[in-house]
């Protein structure tokens, strides 16, 4: 993020991961810009759009236009539409009791970014982590939309525990996580250990408290990075158990940066995530 152009692409990304979420396909994008222009060059922002440009251009989409705004503080971002097969509409209300749980990127990048902020990551990890949130949902939504399966979300601000609680709620279902299978990038296990923890990221584990059903023997780091308010995550799957494997072999395949069955939907208590 020390990269303009990684920051477009990024930023693009995580505008484009909506569309991905409902098994859609990108059309159009425009560009929303807010640019300090008296206090940074022009090719800054040149860069950006680029960094942008070229995302959408790998996500199939096209380049509209858009809007720019003279700010103080730096924000870009895209309004995008897409299309949706009637039939393969997703929505995070579509799981069901018996149906396995994989997420497709793993954890840890609001708490990189919030180390990357305080000047603490060195190159390598800063290009793991651009990377990862520069990767764009297109092949894991590729994926599932060709098995088939029952409902999905997107992990950003609210965290896994906040997205699957909003799917577990919308689902009337609840949902068992194990923890030792969901994927982490390391080096977010040793900055959480820090305290490194962004502030969304406390207010999620606040706010999905009354919910949680936690094993006493869960390592409260783990809690901490479950919670990470996440920019361009993964998506959370919940497909049939007689999918599971073809889903995850065909992730493998197309080498999504996660592919970990990690956790499963159960009836009861409705509304509660377990964390074993």
């Amino acid at each position: 993020m020390n990269d303009p152009y990684d920051f477009g692409r990024i930023a693009a990304a995580n505008s484009l991961s909506d569309v991905y979420s409902m098994g859609g396909k990108p059309l159009t994008a425009m560009n929303i810009v807010c640019f300090p222009i008296k206090d940074m060059d022009k090719s800054v922002l040149r860069s950006i759009l680029e960094g942008g440009l070229d995302v959408i251009h790998k996500a199939g989409a096209v380049m509209v236009g858009g809007h720019s705004v003279e700010d103080p503080e730096l924000k870009y971002g895209l309004s995008v539409t897409g299309i949706v097969h009637p039939e393969h509409f997703l929505t995070n209300s579509g799981a069901r009791p018996g149906d396995m749980l994989v997420l497709t990127k793993p954890l840890g990048t609001g708490v990189l970014a919030t180390a990357l902020k305080g000047r603490l990551l060195d190159d390598w990890t800063t290009s793991v982590l651009t990377d990862l949130m520069a990767t764009l949902n297109k092949d894991a939504a590729e994926v599932m939309s060709e098995t088939g399966v029952n409902a999905c979300t997107d992990i950003t601000g609210f965290g896994l525990i906040g997205h699957a609680l909003e799917m577990a709620k919308a689902s009337n279902v609840g949902m068992r996580i194990y923890a030792d299978k969901v994927p982490v990038i390391p080096e977010a296990k040793d900055f959480a250990v820090m305290g490194m923890i962004p502030a969304g990221s406390h207010l999620n584990r606040k706010f999905c408290a009354h919910h949680l059903d936690i094993s006493p023997s869960i390592n409260p780091i783990l809690l901490d990075l479950f919670s990470d308010a996440q920019t361009s995550g993964g998506l959370l799957i919940s497909v049939p158990a007689q999918k599971i494997h073809t889903l995850v072999q065909r992730l493998l395949e197309r080498e999504t940066p996660a592919a970990h069955v990690i956790g499963e939907v159960i009836s009861e208590p409705s509304g509660v995530i377990q964390i074993r």
